[in-house]
């Protein structure tokens, strides 16, 4: 079931909203298994296969804590066995076909597996890893199976994230105050959810076509001219921005409805003067996900400046396999781990000359960042190591130029919402609408007014009206 759906719209979402409603004026405890079990529902909704395999995650995970915290002196056993377990799991799933493939080429001849990648496995075993770490460390102790429940397969993140964790929700889930409704939560979390629809049918969906069918010639063999090359890549930024950047709009939107602030995921990362500041913005929990438990056990900036180089690789190139079980996706984390190579000794070149920081070098900073993040977007899209290397050729000039008519409208609008508009937390910033803090904007920060309700009405309305049939989430395939 897709958010940018009729039947979760207007179905499935009000049932559960009014449910919240009714349950939660008599019984917290109620409202709680409600939510938890409608949550399974709209998981379970894709295929009741797999609705197995997250439970039995949760299960096993939740065991995991139990036994951790009430056994000390074998805590450190239980947490490695869990933590192995899981990751055990995730390899089956998600990387098993991948490493018989690479095994293939080099003369084995071993038959690929008849696996189907579970919606969501990566972000609910990241979750329930954090919560584990956290427990080991003493930071969570949970020992209400139900509260549990309801924190992994809370609805709006399930799929495609935020990577959650124990601290940030279940003070939340354990306070008597969500469960009232909120008419100022109501109108922050619909804003919210229609200008993250509007992103994903609007913006997202139209760009889809134009990166498309580039995409699609570059794995076909095809040589494209200069022009077509960067259309296409410059489409798909912009379609993986707007699909992303409206599905966690979308999520923080629909849990706030219900009164419950999720972690900021997206901010603005096409505004950042450097790639450090690009993984700052772009799939935040993710990326502090990879820092605190992949960089900082590796040694971190602690051990030298080559072993932090070598640190921030490893850690880029595993972040660029947990997108996918994929070559490409290597290669693109790779790029990425150079990309911060490079940013790290560039600052502390700089910062040992001296050099000021002005609007010119902060907006040259920018538009570098953001050419190279399109460069490294070629693998991660293409289907292949041979496609991106004809859309990179086609990029360099290597095919010739055709002096390509393409109609700049859907470009322009996106790079005008990009870099010269407040993005949507910083245009409700005045309320708070996720977990974390925002600084406050206040020009023309967003009031709940008639005439901002009509405008978000419309806005809800004209998505609807374009739905386009099966069109999931970019990082729903993650």
């Amino acid at each position: 079931m897709l958010f940018n759906s009729y039947e979760f719209i207007f179905l499935y979402f009000p049932v559960v909203f009014l449910g919240f409603i009714f349950i939660g004026k008599h019984n917290k405890s109620g409202v709680v298994l409600w939510l938890a079990l409608a949550s399974i529902f709209f998981y379970g909704y894709w295929d009741k296969k797999i609705l197995f395999l997250l439970l039995g995650s949760i299960l096993f995970n939740y065991s995991s804590g139990y036994l951790i915290a009430e056994f000390p002196k074998k805590s450190r056993l239980i947490f490695f066995f869990s933590i192995s377990a899981n990751l055990v799991l995730l390899v089956i799933f998600k990387y098993a076909n991948f490493f018989i493939e690479t095994s293939n080429t080099f003369g084995t001849q071993w038959s690929g597996l008849d696996i189907v990648l579970p919606l969501g496995i990566s972000f609910f075993t990241f979750t329930q890893i954090a919560y584990l770490v956290d427990v080991y460390k003493g930071i969570a102790h949970e020992y209400n199976f139900i509260d549990y429940l309801l924190f992994v397969t809370w609805f709006p993140h399930l799929i495609a994230g935020p990577v959650l964790h124990h601290k940030q929700m279940m003070p939340q889930f354990s306070s008597p105050a969500i469960y009232k409704p909120n008419y100022e939560s109501i109108s922050v979390g619909l804003t919210l959810f229609s200008l993250g629809l509007f992103k994903k049918v609007i913006l997202a969906d139209n760009l889809a076509p134009l990166a498309n069918r580039v995409f699609n010639d570059a794995a076909q063999g095809g040589l494209l001219m200069i022009e077509k090359a960067w259309f296409g890549v410059l489409a798909y930024t912009l379609q993986l921005y707007f699909d992303f950047s409206g599905y966690s709009d979308m999520a923080i939107g629909l849990s706030r409805i219900f009164n419950i602030k999720l972690p900021l995921n997206f901010d603005s990362p096409y505004k950042a003067a450097n790639i450090i500041d690009f993984w700052r913005r772009w799939h935040i929990t993710l990326s502090k996900f990879l820092r605190d438990y992949l960089y900082v056990p590796l040694g971190g900036n602690r051990k030298g400046v080559a072993r932090r180089y070598l640190n921030l690789t490893v850690t880029m190139l595993l972040g660029g396999l947990w997108h996918g079980a994929g070559w490409n996706f290597v290669l693109w984390g790779g790029l990425h781990g150079l990309y911060l190579v490079i940013n790290h000794t560039w600052r502390k070149l700089t910062n040992s000359t001296g050099l000021a920081k002005n609007m010119g070098t902060h907006t040259i900073g920018v538009l570098i960042t953001f050419v190279a993040v399109m460069i490294a977007w070629v693998p991660f899209r293409a289907t292949s190591m041979s496609a991106t290397k004809n859309i990179w050729s086609g990029m360099i000039g290597l095919n010739g130029s055709e002096g390509d008519s393409t109609t700049l409208g859907w470009y322009v609008v996106g790079l005008v919402i990009i870099w010269a508009l407040p993005n949507t937390q910083q245009w409700l910033s005045k309320y708070s609408p996720a977990w974390d803090k925002v600084a406050v904007i206040e020009r023309f920060s967003w009031q709940p007014n008639r005439v901002l309700a009509i405008i978000t009405g419309i806005i809800f309305a004209a998505s609807v009206v374009y739905f386009k049939k099966n069109s999931q989430f970019l990082y729903f395939q993650f």
